[in-house]
């Protein structure tokens, strides 16, 4: 596939030479929901537009990455608007992490959840080598601080720990959560192996979600982890859905095609075809304003059967063009 790939700026040169429309940015209108593009099958189910966690807390099936935000790739001012723009399109869920930038990235937010900390569902990591002892407790109050907010709504430990460290990772989350500094917990990065390792420790079916990458490109979860975690009603957050900077699928043309018959960006075929089933929810990262509004049209963005098998088809997963 690789030869197909290009960045977004050539994706939009290579549409205008093939004469299909590109969406306007600014444009994220619902279609209709009884119209269908001629001679395109029915649509199937739109992308799903949130995600149910296992203690019945609803979330945004479409999250906001904040991994190198506050860092100078882009202008500030820039950043902050593509988050609030992001914010008010449905991508309420913000993705962050006390390593990410040294805490810069966390630092950046503070600014951006001032005055609307209750519509935002905030996510921040612990590493794996803060754990031991009151580790987890000292880097959450960290986290707390460089956000300038008293809670989390998730905390995630970020790469795994040797599983006999599993029943000190789950209790000293516990605790974090019975203080009400935490509403939620879970893993990231974790294997079939270590999940199930995990849930044999007290309390550790209460982990909320799996973050781990997910993308057209990288479908390697749909062996064994996905359906691992849809039998015990743990919904996967997928990170890198567009492919990660290196491997960005959103110039493949088969995207192109598919995203022009809707009228949307390639972007948002790709992130609809990551939260389809409604138990995974996706957390593309951008500091343009622009790309979050390509990212957003995901949220209006019904697939149909025949689109399903034509991206099986130019991506197959690790069971085959399914």
């Amino acid at each position: 596939m690789d030869k197909h790939l290009l960045n977004r700026r050539q994706f939009a040169a290579r549409c205008a030479a093939l004469g299909l429309a590109l969406p306007a940015l600014n444009s994220l209108r619902t279609p209709d929901a009884g119209a269908q593009t001629p001679g395109a099958e029915a649509a199937a189910k739109p992308a799903a537009r949130t995600v149910k966690l296992a203690d019945g807390t609803v979330v945004t099936a479409l999250g906001q990455g904040c991994w190198h935000l506050g860092q100078e790739r882009h202008p500030v001012a820039v950043e902050e608007e593509a988050l609030r723009t992001g914010i008010s399109l449905g991508m309420t869920l913000l993705d962050t992490s006390g390593n990410y930038g040294h805490g810069r990235s966390e630092r950046f937010l503070s600014r951006v959840l001032a005055g609307q900390r209750e519509r935002i569902f905030l996510v921040s990591k612990v590493e794996g080598d803060e754990v031991s002892g009151d580790g987890i407790a000292r880097a959450c109050a960290a986290s707390l601080a460089r956000l300038g907010t008293d809670y989390l709504d998730l905390y995630l430990l970020h790469w795994p720990v040797p599983s006999a460290q599993f029943p000190g990772v789950v209790a000293g989350f516990e605790r974090l959560r019975a203080a009400g500094k935490i509403r939620a917990w879970g893993v990231s990065n974790f294997d079939v192996g270590q999940m199930e390792d995990l849930y044999r420790v007290p309390d550790g079916q209460r982990c909320a979600t799996n973050q781990v990458p997910y993308s057209l490109n990288r479908r390697q979860i749909e062996a064994d982890l996905l359906p691992w975690c849809q039998r015990h009603n743990m919904p996967v957050m997928a990170y890198s859905p567009l492919g990660g900077d290196n491997h960005l699928v959103v110039g493949d043309r088969t995207l192109a095609q598919i995203g022009a018959a809707h009228g949307c960006s390639a972007a948002a075929v790709a992130l609809a075809w990551v939260i389809r089933s409604g138990n995974v929810l996706a957390i593309p990262e951008s500091g343009s304003p622009a790309h979050v509004r390509e990212n957003a049209q995901a949220l209006s963005t019904a697939l149909s059967a025949q689109d399903l098998q034509t991206l099986a088809g130019a991506f197959p997963g690790p069971l085959g063009a399914s």
